[in-house]
């Protein structure tokens, strides 16, 4: 039997995306649970803390793109880590526009998914800073060049799948592992020895 609290994230997950973010009330996420509203408050201290739940843990695309960007330096090459990095961030970002372009949808929902994100130290920022840090990473282990920008190297990279992702939701087909590898190896020449 499923727990209460996976029975809510599945229930949100169901409401945000018939409704969108901003019209998901905790009235319509417990109904469709099947609990009263007292029972999600047992498990999140709020709507945006099952929002957060749900892109976390109901997100198919965060699971694979947290590990690519368990990368270590000097492992594999940096090409392949980061053609892992762009197609699973390409994924996450084609999978989850519905769910996060409704936090743009209404000013109040974006403020306090940005200051409860803050709170936590998360935040959209920390993939770049991850992959930023990994570039650091392979530049003192000598297999990235010692004068590469791996900051904009990382928004580079990363800004190509977000617009990527962004045109293949917009079109209706899926997102590709060929513009993942086509990304990198445009990018490589200006950072790889």
């Amino acid at each position: 039997m499923a727990q209460t609290r996976d029975v809510i994230l599945d229930a949100a997950l169901t409401v945000i995306r018939e409704r969108g973010l901003g019209k998901a009330t905790t009235k319509a996420i417990a109904q469709e649970a099947g609990f009263s509203e007292a029972a999600l408050y047992k498990h999140f201290a709020d709507k945006e803390e099952i929002f957060l739940g749900v892109l976390q843990e109901r997100s198919p695309g965060f699971p694979p793109l947290h590990a690519a960007l368990a990368a270590k330096p000097g492992s594999g090459t940096v090409e392949a880590n980061l053609i892992a990095i762009a197609t699973a961030a390409m994924a996450f970002y084609h999978e989850n526009f519905p769910l996060l372009g409704s936090i743009f949808a209404e000013h109040r929902v974006f403020e306090t998914h940005r200051t409860r994100l803050t709170q936590r130290g998360a935040g959209p920022h920390k993939v770049n800073q991850a992959v930023a840090g990994y570039l650091t990473g392979e530049q003192q282990a000598g297999r990235v060049r010692t004068d590469a920008d791996v900051k904009a190297a990382a928004d580079l990279l990363l800004g190509c799948c977000f617009q990527q992702a962004f045109l293949s939701h917009y079109q209706g087909r899926p997102v590709g592992r060929e513009a993942a590898e086509r990304y990198v190896r445009a990018l490589l020449p200006t950072f790889v020895p």
